[in-house]
């Protein structure tokens, strides 16, 4: 008798993002990979792509993807030809009326199925996995931002959201949240539903690698904002921070606000105001950059930003940590319970305070030592001994 779990992870988000720059939640479905392949047991990987479904085995996930769960090199492409690769290697695929059938004719029995990305999360699907014989349906759900703060939102997003997430209600056997107030909004929002499938609360991690490090050089103190530029972020409120800070400061001791993510939704006023923003503003906006670069720029910082107005977790502030990077952050519920007292905690209704902090986190310039890792904070092998024992 074989003991070893089969599991069948939903790689759909990470083939959505072939070429792009990859995002919180996007880094999880990849931590996910990289583990789950190096895991016993039997793996399967399934994707949706234009065409139907495409169902992976572990070699094929290994063809496909690199030992760290990324596209090899060559395949920094369009999502086309990264669909034409996994095609390359599938064992089965299926339009998608025929979803069912496919996974009955190739998958043994008690197969746990996991989905961490918010993608594919569809009736088809869930209820397709659900019938076979002997499976479990585990979901990670990041946040339920969405429904709590529509404000924040693309207007026909939210109804989709709400959908998906009542489907997750109805046919997850267990909910991963990564925090305690995701799992609270989500008990919250299921028990409105009238299914509360079983939680299990375990905390993301960052794949920061301080000892791997290389460390951005700048002439002058710099600070970090990271995420997309999407209004509960609240870029705003740091653009109008150095507003304040160049009343106060000459061009030369002002130091720099680097703005690392790509430009969102729904934020066309500070859209307008970084399209008018001059050489001598202090405010340099990066765009998307890779995850070496993005350690590198906080490896250097003065400290990172986050004057986010609500999170589900938080994995920029877990990264900084790392890194030994000093914090300044709203003071959100969830990063006390992951972060603790490592941060410096500031309402962002009191932008005077804001920058009196970062002029004195300018001036005392840290020094961080990748030997000295907070033992605080959380791991991925913390978060995989939670889970793997119940998937």
């Amino acid at each position: 008798m074989n003991d070893q779990p089969v599991r069948l992870l939903d790689v759909t988000r990470l083939l959505s993002r072939a070429g792009r720059g990859l995002t919180g939640v996007d880094r999880v479905e990849r931590a996910y990979l990289r583990r789950l392949l190096a895991e016993p047991g039997t793996l399967y990987l399934l994707a949706r792509t234009s065409r139907g479904y495409l169902l992976m085995d572990r070699e094929g996930g290994r063809a496909v993807f690199d030992d760290d769960g990324e596209w090899p090199s060559d395949a920094m492409m369009s999502k086309r030809a990264a669909e034409a690769r996994m095609r390359s290697v599938a064992i089965a695929r299926c339009l998608p009326f025929f979803l069912m059938r496919m996974l009955d004719a190739n998958l043994p029995q008690g197969v746990n199925y996991l989905n961490v990305g918010h993608s594919n999360l569809t009736d088809r699907v869930l209820w397709a996995v659900s019938q076979l014989p002997s499976s479990r349906v585990a979901v990670m759900v990041h946040d339920m931002i969405p429904l709590d703060f529509p404000q924040f939102q693309r207007a026909e997003t939210v109804e989709k959201f709400r959908k998906k997430m009542q489907l997750v209600s109805q046919y997850a056997d267990l909910v991963i949240c990564n925090s305690m107030e995701t799992r609270r909004a989500v008990a919250r929002y299921f028990e409105e539903w009238g299914r509360q499938p079983k939680t299990l609360v375990a905390h993301l991690a960052s794949d920061a690698a301080p000892e791997k490090l290389r460390s951005e050089t700048r002439d002058r103190p710099y600070f970090v904002a990271l995420g997309t530029i999407e209004p509960r972020k609240n870029h705003g409120f740091l653009l109008d921070v150095w507003d304040a800070l160049r009343k106060e400061f000459a061009p030369q001791d002002l130091p720099d606000l680097c703005i690392v993510g790509r430009r969102g939704w729904n934020n066309e006023e500070v859209f307008r105001r970084l399209d008018m923003l001059g050489p001598q503003s202090g405010v340099i906006e990066m765009g998307s950059l890779g995850d070496s670069d993005v350690q590198a720029l906080l490896s250097g910082a003065s400290g990172l930003l986050a004057p986010s107005l609500a999170e589900g977790f938080g994995l920029p502030l877990l990264e900084a940590a790392m890194l030994g990077t000093p914090i300044l952050a709203n003071d959100l519920p969830v990063y006390h319970e992951f972060l603790q007292d490592i941060p410096v905690y500031a309402s962002v209704n009191d932008r005077y305070l804001w920058a009196r902090t970062i002029i004195r986190m300018a001036v005392v310039r840290h020094a961080s030592d990748p030997n000295e890792m907070d033992p605080r904070l959380p791991s991925w092998d913390e978060h995989f001994n939670r889970v793997l024992k119940v998937t």
